[in-house]
C-alpha cells in the first residue's frame, strides 16, 4: 500500500506542475497574442493552443483544488444542522457529484471519439485532445472524491465542514 501512496503522490505532483505550467503558457500566449495583434501580426495559433490548454486546466485544476480543500458549500446554513445531518449532507453531496461525474465519463469518451476528425484549424491536430479532458478529468475527480470519502469514513474525528487534504 505504501508503494501505491508514493505513486499517487508523484502523480499529484505531476498534475500540479502541469496545471501551473499550462496556466503560465496560457497567460504568456494571450499576452503575446494581444501584443502581436496590436502590431498587426496576429498569432492565430496562440488562441487554439490556449483553448486546448484551458480545457485541461479546468479539469486538472478542479481535481487539484478538490484534493487540497473541499467543495464550496454554504457553511452558514450547514453549520446550524446537527452533526449527524451534516455528515449525511456531506456524503450526499459527494455521492451526487460522483453521479454527475459518471455521466461526464460515459458521454465524454464517445464525444472525444466523435471529435477525432474535427481539427484545430491552425494546429492541425484533432479536437479530441481538448474534449478528452472531460472524461479523463472526471475520472481523476472521481478518484479524489472516493479517497476523500474513504478517509472521512475511517477517521471519525474529521470535522464535516473543516479542511481535509488528501
Amino acid at each position: 500500500m505504501n508503494q501505491i501512496q508514493k505513486l499517487y503522490r508523484g502523480f499529484c505532483k505531476i498534475e500540479e506542475i502541469l496545471v501551473s505550467a499550462f496556466i503560465a503558457v496560457i497567460t504568456f500566449l494571450v499576452f503575446i497574442s494581444a501584443v502581436a495583434r496590436t502590431a498587426r501580426h496576429p498569432l492565430n495559433w496562440a488562441q487554439d493552443v490556449s483553448l486546448l490548454l484551458f480545457a485541461w486546466v479546468v479539469f486538472l485544476g478542479a481535481d487539484l483544488a478538490l484534493r487540497k480543500t473541499d467543495f464550496v458549500r454554504v457553511d452558514m446554513l450547514v453549520s446550524h444542522f446537527p452533526a449527524k445531518v451534516q455528515k449525511v449532507l456531506y456524503y450526499l453531496m459527494y455521492l451526487l457529484a460522483l453521479g454527475f461525474l459518471v455521466i461526464l465519463v460515459v458521454y465524454g469518451f464517445p464525444l472525444s471519439i466523435s471529435n477525432a476528425k474535427r481539427l484545430f484549424q491552425t494546429l492541425g491536430i484533432s479536437y479530441s485532445w481538448a474534449t478528452v479532458s472531460v472524461p479523463i478529468g472526471s475520472l481523476l475527480l472521481m478518484i479524489t472524491i472516493i479517497l476523500k470519502l474513504i478517509i472521512h469514513w475511517k477517521d471519525k474525528n474529521i470535522l464535516v465542514h473543516g479542511k481535509e487534504a488528501i
